[in-house]
């Protein structure tokens, strides 16, 4: 291939890669407010202002689209709330932070209907196949990291090495949850705090004795 075609054909990806990813947000946003089965072709081309053949050139099944969009609201909430809590420097700081982002991303409303997750893993619990298998994995994935790092802060000494890690991260993740839903329900603000206020509890009452 010559410099000059590769150059003609850069701007053009470039242009679809945007689109894709755009429309794929808007999708992520949807899911949240209207369910992942409602999700569709039709109903996603509507949104954005495209034709039904237009997004068919970019998805060419409700499958290939739901998966896609779950694909893109795990990269938005590792950019979102797990990327900027794992900065912090100890692993205690790093576990309150994952639930404090996680907490800000509801207040934020990076999606409108809450947690994205919460809210697919929810829906599609009983309808197996590969939209619920990667839905729960990545679910997975989250309770899975909590876990982690809580072993992590027992290896440096901030929280008793006696304490169940799985534990610890199934009630840190059973608060945000609690918090999500009453948070979506009527918007205030009231079960975020007390959720921060459950999530402090928990760690000090987990810390080792002096």
């Amino acid at each position: 291939m010559s410099e000059r075609a590769g150059q003609s054909e850069s701007p053009r990806r470039a242009t679809d890669v945007k689109s894709r990813d755009s429309i794929l947000q808007e999708a992520a946003r949807l899911v949240t407010v209207e369910g992942i089965e409602g999700l569709s072709i039709a109903r996603l081309a509507t949104s954005v202002g495209l034709s039904k053949s237009g997004l068919f050139a970019h998805f060419r099944s409700k499958e290939e689209l739901q998966l896609a969009t779950l694909e893109t609201a795990d990269r938005i909430f590792r950019a979102e709330v797990v990327e900027p809590a794992l900065r912090a420097p100890t692993a205690v700081e790093r576990l309150r932070a994952l639930c404090e982002e996680f907490l800000r991303h509801l207040d934020r409303g990076v999606f409108p209907g809450g947690c994205f997750f919460a809210s697919v893993a929810a829906e599609i619990d009983t309808h197996p196949g590969p939209v619920h298998d990667r839905a729960l994995s990545i679910v997975a994935e989250w309770l899975g990291l909590l876990q982690t790092v809580a072993r992590q802060a027992q290896a440096e000494g901030t929280i008793d090495p006696g304490e169940d890690a799985a534990q610890i991260a199934f009630q840190l993740d059973a608060y945000l949850l609690h918090a999500n839903a009453q948070y979506v329900a009527d918007r205030s603000r009231e079960p975020l705090d007390r959720a921060r206020y459950a999530i402090d509890r928990l760690l000090r009452n987990v810390a080792p004795t002096r």
